[in-house]
């Protein structure tokens, strides 16, 4: 049964773990040791310099299922990475490892239907150990560039969330078949119970595990890639705006006076009459504005009079 109490920054982290003693398992991931006395869970969290929002934010969601951290802005990510990449060292380290030998205890091995059993844990544990190590070399360090402010392109956190699929089948199976077609003696009945039981707890840790990744880790990574593309797009505008007062300031007063009289409808002759020079030369500088404004169109070149201020629009002839 869940604990309905929502944890917050005051409570005391003893209490935490008197209420909920799973919590232990994320304090080893969340790199929080045992020994903190009575301190509070912002006390103990600023002395292991973890983040409080986020571990409140796992904490509260994997013990009730509450989905209190409506901010994902102020959710850690690389708390949250710490935190993932450990839980992945313990499972594929510890855990994994633990299941496998009380099950090889437990077991005749000669036995045909034990050798399926154990043949069906090695799958399950390839299965496991692909999908982790997929987080490992691909999502995490995609999601640690874009905290550095990179532009990953090749990737984005909506490929990851189709591909983060349950891979707890081969396990579901595993446990059905002990539980139905295994009535050994009692000692190996006693080692087969104890590791069934670590295979449900297993069961239950990779639920949580999947859904912290997926209603708390993937709305804070698509939040950062909104910021990542906002942060592009202010820099291109950036871009082009330097690129264009670099050209306005390159361009020489004559041409200037050119790009005014074109965008008021003057033709090359009549340019020519006005600014008291012959048609090849305002042809030359056409040609010249056109090379380092980039700007080949009649259009353009009125936008760009527009923006920059060399005419007022209500003298355009549009």
């Amino acid at each position: 049964m869940k604990d309905q109490k929502v944890y917050e920054p005051t409570d005391k982290l003893i209490n935490v773990i008197s209420d909920n003693y799973s919590v232990l398992q994320s304090l080893g991931a969340f790199g929080i040791n045992l020994g903190f006395g009575d301190k509070t869970v912002e006390e103990v969290c600023y002395d292991e310099k973890v983040d409080t929002y986020t571990f409140l934010a796992v904490v509260n969601f994997t013990v009730n299922g509450y989905k209190i951290f409506d901010d994902a802005a102020s959710i850690s990510v690389p708390t949250l990475i710490h935190y993932l990449k450990a839980s992945h060292e313990y499972f594929l380290g510890y855990q994994l490892p633990t299941i496998r030998k009380k099950l090889e205890e437990a077991l005749d091995t000669e036995n045909n239907l034990a050798k399926l059993i154990l043949k069906i844990f090695t799958e399950y544990e390839h299965t496991t150990r692909n999908h982790m190590q997929y987080e490992e070399k691909t999502v995490f360090p995609y999601v640690e560039a874009l905290e550095r402010h990179e532009q990953p392109s090749d990737y984005d956190v909506q490929t990851y969330s189709k591909h983060h699929t349950a891979t707890d089948r081969k396990l579901n199976e595993l446990k059905n078949i002990i539980i139905k077609y295994l009535p050994p003696d009692g000692l190996h009945n006693h080692q087969l119970t104890s590791a069934l039981y670590d295979i449900y707890n297993c069961e239950e840790w990779l639920r949580q595990h999947a859904a912290v990744e997926e209603h708390i880790f993937i709305p804070a990574v698509r939040l950062l890639e909104q910021k990542s593309r906002q942060s592009d797009v202010s820099m291109k505008i950036q871009n082009i705006i330097g690129k264009a007062k670099a050209s306005d300031e390159a361009l020489s007063d004559r041409e200037r006076e050119v790009i005014i009289a074109l965008v008021q409808g003057m033709t090359n002759k009549e340019i020519a009459e006005h600014l008291f020079i012959s048609t090849n030369t305002v042809i030359t500088h056409r040609r010249n504005i056109a090379k380092k404004l980039q700007i080949h169109s009649p259009a353009g070149l009125t936008i760009y009079a527009i923006v920059n201020n060399l005419v007022d629009i209500s003298s355009v002839k549009l």
